[in-house]
C-alpha cells in the first residue's frame, strides 16, 4: 500500500469514527426510549420477563436490571444461591429493634450538634418497635436478594491480615498547613457574549462580537483593555456551544471550542503557586486556559456558572455581587483573594484556618493512597433518584420542592482526625452495645449486609452499587439483600427511622477519632452567608439587593465544592493532538473530540500528591446529607422532617439536597442551614416524569408557579 492510498484509508477511517459517535448518540436515546417502555410494561399485571426479553432483543438479566419487579423466580433462587452468606464475619447490631417511644426517628449523628453520648443514651431507653427485627446473628429465611443485586457492580473490601493492615497509615511526608504566602489576585472582566457589554472596575464598554470563538473573545477584550484581563468571566452567552449543532455531544463541541487555533495564543501551561494548566472541557462550565506566544499574557476564559447562576443579571450587577463577596469575606480573613473557582477559593480559605500554634500545628496528615481509593469508590455524593411508575402514581396530584438551604453546612461541627481504626466484624461484635451505637454516632464508614424490610413500603435508606462507574441506586424493594459502604448517619436512619428497622450486619469498618478541622471555616462562610441574605433582604437598591443574593449563593458554592475537593478524584489530564500525529494519542487516552485539525483526549493519571486530599471528610458531610434528606430532627420545634416523614408512595424524587413530594409538608423553615424551603409548588394533575430532563421541566415550572403566587399573595390581601 502506497502512502496516497494509506492516508486515503485512513481519511475514511476517520470518517467512520465520526458517524459512528453520531449513530451512538441515536442509539442511546433509542435505549433510553426502550427502557421506558420496559418499565411501563412491568406495571402491568400480567408483564412477563420471559414475553418481553425477546420483544426487547434482551436477555432475562437485562430485562430485570431495568425493571426488577420483573425478576423471575428461577433467577431470584439462582441470586440467593450465588450471594455468599459470611454470617462468620458479620456482626449484628444490638439494639437494632428499637426506637423512640414516639414512633418517630431518633436524629441521625451528623444532622444535630451535641455530644455522642447524650444520642447514646437516648437510644438506650427507647422503646420496643412494633416491627421486632429478625435476629442477626443468621440472613432472614425471607430476605431473598433481588437480582438486580447480582447485577451490581461489586465495591472494594479492605484485604484480610497484614495487607490490610497496612492500608491504615498516612501518606508520609504530606499534610495540610497553613499556608506561608498570599494568593496572587488576577485582573478581572466579566463579559456578555450575547449583548457584547463588558465590566472592567467601574467602567461598562460595548464590544463588537462579529461570533462568539475563543479567538474573537480575546481579541476583543485585549483590544478594549489595553493592559489585558488575566481572567474573563462570562456571564452569558454560553459562546462554547455556538456550534452545538455540528456535534453529536454537547461535550465535543465544548472541546472543538476551547481547542480550536488561536493565532498568536497557545494553550496555558500554567504559573505561580496556584497555576492550572491545559483547558477544562465540562459541557456547561468549561475553562480555557491561554497564554501568549510572547509569553507575555496568561488568560482564562470561565463561566460565573461555576459559582452561582446569575439570574439575567448584567455583567455589573455580577461584578458587584464578587467585590461584596471579596468584601464580605474579608471580614473573617484578611488575606482573602478571590480564586478562579468557588473550589479552588474555598479550599484555599480553609488552609488559611488550620491552626498554627496546638494540637493541629503540624497540620492534617493525607491518608494512604489506599484508603483514599478504597473512600473515592464507596462514597457517594449527594442522593439523585427519580422514581417512577409503578412505584408511584402514573398522575401526580401535585410535585412540590423542598430544598435544604446551604445544606452542607449543618454537617461540618463534626470530621474525622487522625489514622482510622480497622474494626472488624469480631471487633464490633465484641462491644457492648453502648460502644456499637458510640461508635456509629462517631466518624466512621462501613461495609454492610443490608436486608429491607418484608414489609418496607417507602423509599430505600441505603445507597448500593448499581452498574456503571460511580453509580448508586436506593434499593427499597422488600426482602432485598445488598452489601454496601455507608456512614453511621445513614445506618443509625435505617436503624432507628420511623417506620421500621432495617437489619444492618456490620462486615468492616473505619473508625476515626472525632475532630473539628472544618469548623472554623465553616463558622465563618455561615456568618458570612448570614450577612449577604441579610443585605439582599434589606438593602434599599434593587440592583445591589440581587448582587448580595448572587454573593450569597457564591458562599454556599465556597462550602459545597470546597467540601468537594477534598474528595481528591484521580485526576485526568486533557491533551491535544494534531490528526496528522494520531499515533502520538496515549494508549490509554479516551478520545473526546476531533476537529479537521486536531484530537482531544484525556486519561488518569492516578491520586496526585496532593497536601489537601481529605475524602474522609467529604464522605463523612455527604453521609450526614443523605441521612437528613431521610429524617432530621428539629429540637425548637420538638417534631421531624424529611422524606420518611412524607406518606408513603408521595416521594418523587431527590436532588442532591432537594426532595420532591405530591403532598404538602408542615416542615419548619427558619432560614437556618439545614431547614427546608419550599421551592417549587406545582398542581396537577400531572404525568410522572420519567427522566430526569422532565423532572427539571416540571421543577422548573414549579418554582414559577410558586413565585407567581407568592407574588400575588399581597395584592389579594
Amino acid at each position: 500500500m502506497d502512502t496516497k492510498t494509506y492516508n486515503a484509508v485512513l481519511a475514511e477511517l476517520r470518517a467512520d469514527r465520526d458517524e459512528i459517535k453520531k449513530a451512538r448518540a441515536a442509539l442511546v436515546r433509542l435505549e433510553a426510549a426502550r427502557d421506558k417502555r420496559i418499565r411501563t410494561l412491568a406495571a402491568c399485571e400480567k408483564a412477563n420477563a420471559e414475553r418481553i426479553a425477546p420483544a426487547a432483543g434482551l436477555s432475562l438479566a437485562d430485562i430485570v436490571q431495568i425493571a426488577p419487579s420483573l425478576a423471575p423466580d428461577k433467577l431470584l433462587a439462582e441470586t440467593q444461591e450465588s450471594t455468599p452468606a459470611r454470617t462468620s464475619t458479620s456482626a449484628p447490631i444490638a439494639g437494632q429493634s428499637t426506637m423512640p417511644a414516639d414512633g418517630r426517628t431518633a436524629p441521625a449523628a451528623a444532622a444535630q450538634p451535641g455530644p455522642p453520648e447524650t444520642h447514646a443514651a437516648s437510644f438506650r431507653q427507647a422503646a420496643p418497635t412494633p416491627h421486632p427485627a429478625p435476629a442477626l446473628s443468621e440472613p432472614a429465611a425471607a430476605a431473598e436478594p433481588v437480582a438486580a443485586a447480582a447485577l451490581s457492580r461489586e465495591l472494594p473490601s479492605i484485604p484480610e491480615g497484614a495487607e490490610g493492615d497496612r492500608w491504615f497509615s498516612h501518606t508520609p511526608n504530606l499534610a495540610s498547613t497553613h499556608p506561608n504566602f498570599t494568593q496572587q489576585t488576577r485582573s478581572t472582566v466579566f463579559l456578555d457574549t450575547a449583548t457584547g457589554v463588558l465590566v472592567h472596575r467601574d467602567q461598562t464598554l460595548r464590544l463588537n462580537l462579529p461570533d462568539t470563538t475563543a479567538a474573537t473573545i480575546l481579541q476583543a477584550v485585549f483590544h478594549a483593555v489595553p493592559e489585558g484581563a488575566e481572567r474573563i468571566f462570562i456571564t452569558a452567552g454560553d459562546p462554547w456551544h455556538h456550534q452545538v449543532d455540528r456535534h453529536p455531544f454537547l461535550k465535543d463541541a465544548v472541546a472543538a471550542w476551547l481547542n480550536a487555533p488561536i493565532p498568536g495564543w497557545r494553550t496555558d501551561t500554567g504559573r505561580g503557586k496556584d497555576k492550572m494548566a491545559g483547558h477544562f472541557v465540562h459541557p456547561r462550565n468549561p475553562v480555557g486556559r491561554y497564554q501568549s506566544d510572547n509569553g507575555q499574557h496568561h488568560v482564562e476564559i470561565r463561566s460565573v456558572g461555576e459559582w452561582f447562576d446569575p439570574e439575567g443579571a448584567d455583567p455589573a450587577v455580577v461584578r458587584d455581587a464578587f467585590v461584596l463577596l471579596w468584601k464580605t469575606l474579608r471580614a473573617h480573613w484578611n488575606d482573602a483573594v478571590l480564586m478562579g473557582s468557588p473550589s479552588q477559593t474555598g479550599r484555599d480559605l480553609w488552609t488559611r484556618t488550620i491552626p498554627t500554634r496546638g494540637q493541629h500545628a503540624d497540620g492534617y496528615p493525607v491518608l494512604s493512597e489506599e484508603l483514599r481509593g478504597l473512600l473515592h469508590a464507596t462514597a457517594g455524593q449527594g442522593r439523585t433518584e427519580l422514581i417512577t411508575p409503578p412505584a408511584v402514581p402514573d398522575q401526580l396530584p401535585a410535585l412540590i420542592e423542598y430544598d435544604r438551604t446551604f445544606a452542607y453546612a449543618k454537617h461540618t461541627w463534626k470530621s474525622p482526625v487522625g489514622t482510622p481504626r480497622r474494626i472488624t466484624a469480631a471487633t464490633f461484635a465484641s462491644w457492648s452495645e453502648k460502644e456499637q451505637i458510640k461508635a456509629l454516632y462517631g466518624c466512621g464508614h462501613w461495609q454492610v449486609r443490608v436486608t429491607v424490610p418484608d414489609t418496607w413500603n417507602h423509599v430505600g435508606i441505603l445507597p448500593a452499587p448499581a452498574p456503571g462507574d460511580r453509580a448508586w441506586h436506593y434499593p427499597a424493594k422488600p426482602g432485598t439483600t445488598f452489601t454496601t459502604w455507608a456512614g453511621g448517619p445513614e445506618i443509625y436512619t435505617a436503624l432507628t427511622n420511623p417506620i421500621q428497622p432495617w437489619r444492618i450486619e456490620i462486615l468492616d469498618g473505619l473508625l476515626f477519632d472525632d475532630g473539628k478541622p472544618l469548623d472554623d471555616w465553616a463558622k465563618k462562610l455561615k456568618e458570612a452567608w448570614s450577612a449577604l441574605a441579610a443585605q439582599a433582604g434589606l438593602h434599599g437598591d434593587p440592583a445591589q439587593r440581587h448582587a448580595a443574593r448572587l454573593a450569597s449563593r457564591a458562599v454556599r458554592s465556597l462550602l459545597l465544592y470546597g467540601i468537594g475537593s477534598f474528595a481528591q478524584r484521580p485526576r485526568m489530564v486533557t491533551g491535544t493532538t494534531p490528526r496528522t500525529m494520531e499515533r502520538d494519542v496515549p494508549a490509554d487516552a479516551e478520545i473526546i473530540g476531533f476537529t479537521d485539525e486536531q484530537i482531544t483526549w484525556q486519561r488518569p493519571t492516578g491520586f496526585t500528591r496532593d497536601p489537601n486530599a481529605h475524602p474522609e471528610w467529604a464522605a463523612t458531610i455527604w453521609s450526614g446529607a443523605r441521612a437528613a434528606l431521610l429524617s432530621q430532627r428539629h429540637r425548637d420545634d420538638n417534631t421531624h422532617a424529611g422524606a420518611l416523614h412524607a406518606p408513603p408512595g408521595s416521594v418523587i424524587a431527590f436532588r442532591t439536597d432537594a426532595v420532591y413530594v405530591t403532598t404538602p409538608q408542615s416542615w419548619p423553615y427558619h432560614g437556618q442551614p439545614g431547614d427546608y424551603l419550599h421551592k417549587g409548588h406545582l398542581a396537577g394533575p400531572l404525568p410522572a416524569p420519567a427522566t430526569e430532563d422532565e423532572l427539571l421541566t416540571l421543577r422548573d415550572a414549579g418554582r414559577a408557579a410558586l413565585q407567581k403566587t407568592a407574588a400575588a399573595a399581597p395584592r389579594e390581601a
